[in-house]
């Protein structure tokens, strides 16, 4: 019988984060998967936990999936965790957690502490939608595709930054989306822990005369919707209304129904649609005449 792999949050920063039923699954299991085996010790010294380690990280994480996988069909229980928070959250336990299923191994989470989560509840923006896009791509193309969706993302954004890499990021956010509201969280549940509500031009202001220091999230107010839907009307506006059909009928929608959405999407009503297209039939058969 194979055995199960448990994702177990660790605390980002206070120790006391640690949950009692993380701390004995630990203690039952029969190997951890670390992503830094050194960062880890520490805390399994602290808990007076014994379990052996492995390392499970972005660079081995294809030949040690085998590994552990191998593990697990031979009965034994694997438990997950990363330097900080819950694994599989901009990690590479997703890859390992997608393996499992396809090798029919059950897997349960343990819930606990998550960056992303603690910045978005202090940030002051909406909680109500929101998306997580932890680290920007390295690559410029893909960073770029990244930055166009995010102009129309009507959702609260969270995002994780490099003290190295913030000014350039921040720098990278205002351009592509304009001076909205972000609140900036470091050294979360930690002693000299920061909550700065600003701007990203105030902040980008602030950082140009002052080293960023500490792992940073990013919670960055969405665009609002009625800028999103003035947008669409100005982009809608740019073409014919015949073309506009022929977006939503390409689609395979009936022309009743494209006609209502055409009107939707323009702020006009159903029967101007209506009308102009027939105008337009009889401009058309006029013109074949």
């Amino acid at each position: 019988m194979a055995g199960k792999l448990y994702l177990c949050a660790t605390p980002i920063g206070n120790l006391g984060d640690m949950t009692p039923r993380v701390a004995e699954t630990l203690n039952m299991v029969d190997l951890i998967a670390a992503e830094d085996t050194r960062n880890s010790i520490k805390l399994l010294n602290h808990f007076d936990i014994h379990t052996p380690m492995t390392s499970y990280h972005e660079y081995n994480k294809v030949e040690k999936a085998k590994y552990l996988i191998g593990q697990l069909n031979e009965g034994k229980n694997v438990a997950l965790i990363t330097d900080a928070g819950t694994p599989a959250v901009s990690d590479p336990g997703e890859a390992l957690v997608q393996l499992c299923y396809e090798a029919g191994i059950t897997v349960t989470s343990l819930p606990g502490a998550a960056a992303c989560i603690t910045a978005l509840t202090l940030s002051g923006l909406s909680t109500r939608r929101f998306c997580f896009e932890g680290f920007l791509p390295a690559d410029k193309k893909e960073k770029n595709a990244v930055l166009d969706d995010l102009k129309r993302e009507t959702r609260t954004i969270i995002l994780y930054e490099a003290p190295h890499h913030l000014i350039r990021t921040l720098g990278e956010l205002l351009e592509a989306l304009g001076d909205r509201r972000v609140t900036l969280c470091r050294e979360l549940t930690k002693k000299f822990e920061t909550v700065l509500p600003t701007t990203l031009q105030g902040a980008l202001s602030m950082y140009e005369s002052e080293e960023p220091r500490g792992e940073y999230v990013l919670v960055v107010e969405g665009k609002s919707h009625d800028e999103f839907r003035r947008e669409q009307e100005a982009d809608w506006q740019s073409i014919s209304i015949e073309e506009h059909m022929g977006i939503y009928e390409e689609k395979g929608i009936g022309r009743k129904e494209a006609m209502k959405l055409v009107a939707k999407d323009r702020g006009i009503s159903k029967r101007d649609v209506y009308q102009h297209l027939m105008s337009a039939g009889e401009n058309v058969r006029k013109g074949l005449e």
